[in-house]
């Protein structure tokens, strides 16, 4: 048993009292870069404070607190760039910091691409998104969580016979961004979870699943022994697999591993990639690179979410968009660098999306199930033999065999493949249930064939 002793008053910390006092050191350190002769700069500070707890087969195993500060500071010499950081924010300190960063600067090159984002992209007022709910959770309450989560799941079958764990997590986190344009803006946010994995037997062999739950308000969360029990319910349902012989079948992606697909469009959307030739829709804007009911889209202020945000990376205001509507790609994911390289505008995604969601045709998962057949239902994948230049695509995976609208055994040790430009023009449609538990919200996806090796 490994634990680290947390701070008596841990879950007495609110960073709502860290807030002003970081934006001021933020002007701060804008105010060094100026008196050491930048054109330009633009600093990112976080403070961040968390509690972990961790249970296995009974047994308290680890414990961690964590409380973090730091300040990531990019000067500007005309078209040159230097960065640098610290975690110290005494005045000597960021002095030395900011001289660090502009000597670096001397020595890159110029490059026109480069400086701040346009200063009439950030917002006035940075928007409430009802990011903030602290959790006033100690130690022991946290380790009474995670062992009725953990219990929950042992009882709930005698081939349940085994425990990686079950955690509990909480944490805060202040973000600030501040630019020498005169915008600086600040959030609070919160996350918290609840996991638990499970190890069943049977016959001989050994499969493990997991469950969780995740929310920024603590309220929000599954209840423990249910996170538990839906941990060992996945685990015996994936007892004694089977292999499936090989050939082209119907495919259903689960909603987590769905959410795997979105991550490969988008990463092949991405500006670097865009600019670079180095995707497989590097040549696709308006074209249709989905299948025809399929849209991409942010909704980066959707409140209490976990994707939520006001301002990207750069301190550009957020808004709404389709990336790819009705399978057309509409819009590149930008940000100022890669905007400039194209000679396009930001999209607002420095840093990446916010609470991108998969809509298209959409169906009961019921009826989905029904209506393609019999398939391959993935709920694992494993590797990384995905070519986001090629759009080739090539994983281990595990699953169930679906047929007459249900689950019906699993299946364990097949590779999927095809290519992701052919794999998303055959969905055929998509699940009613989708995954709201991070960044990208999925559903289940119904491709029409792929190719399935299997043991034969």
């Amino acid at each position: 048993m490994s634990t680290t002793p947390a701070r008596p008053d841990q879950h007495a910390v609110d960073l709502r009292q860290s807030e002003a006092a970081i934006r001021e050191r933020v002007e701060q350190i804008l105010d060094e870069a100026r008196r050491q002769g930048a054109t330009a700069a633009e600093v990112v500070a976080s403070e961040d404070i968390g509690l972990g707890v961790t249970v296995r087969m009974g047994e308290l195993e680890n414990v961690e607190f964590n409380q973090d500060r730091g300040f990531g500071i990019t000067v500007y010499r005309g078209q040159r760039r230097g960065s640098a950081s610290t975690s110290d924010s005494r005045p000597e300190a960021v002095a030395d910091t900011v001289r660090a960063a502009m000597n670096i600067a001397r020595y890159t090159q110029e490059d026109e691409h480069a400086g701040l984002a346009d200063p009439a992209l950030m917002p006035e007022t940075v928007r409430d998104l009802d990011l903030f709910h602290p959790w006033d959770l100690d130690a022991d309450a946290a380790q009474a969580l995670a062992l009725t989560a953990e219990s929950a799941g042992r009882e709930v079958d005698a081939r349940i016979t085994n425990s990686d764990g079950a955690s509990v997590g909480t944490g805060q986190l202040c973000r600030v961004y501040g630019n020498s344009h005169g915008f600086v803006g600040s959030y609070l946010g919160t996350r918290h979870s609840l996991s638990c994995m499970l190890i069943g037997e049977e016959n001989g062999s050994m499969q493990r699943d997991y469950w969780y739950t995740v929310a920024r308000d603590a309220t929000a969360l599954e209840a423990a022994a249910a996170v538990g029990t839906t941990a060992a319910e996945r685990t015996l349902r994936r007892l004694s697999p089977r292999p499936l012989k090989t050939g082209s079948i119907p495919v259903i992606f689960s909603p987590q591993m769905a959410m795997g697909l979105m991550g490969h469009v988008m990463g092949a959307l991405a500006g670097s990639a865009i600019y670079k030739k180095a995707s497989f829709l590097h040549d696709a804007m308006g074209t249709q690179a989905l299948a025809s009911h399929l849209s991409l889209e942010e909704e980066p202020h959707l409140p209490g979410e976990l994707g939520s945000a006001a301002f990207d990376g750069e301190g550009v205001g957020t808004w709404s968009k389709a990336f790819i509507e009705d399978g057309v790609v509409r819009s590149w994911m930008l940000s100022s660098y890669s905007a400039r390289r194209l000679g396009l505008a930001t999209s607002g995604n420095a840093g990446g999306t916010h609470n991108l969601t998969l809509r298209g045709k959409t169906l009961p998962r019921a009826d989905l199930l029904r209506e393609a057949g019999a398939g391959f239902y993935v709920t694992e994948l494993m590797g990384q033999g995905v070519n986001t230049v090629t759009g080739d695509y090539s994983r281990g995976a595990s699953g169930f065999w679906f047929e007459d609208g249900e689950l019906q055994y699993p299946v364990d040790g097949v590779t999927i493949a095809g290519n992701l430009k052919d794999i998303m023009q055959r969905v055929v449609a998509v699940g009613d249930d989708v995954d709201t538990r991070g960044n990208y919200r999925a559903p289940s996806v119904w491709v029409e064939a792929m190719t399935v090796a299997g043991a034969d």
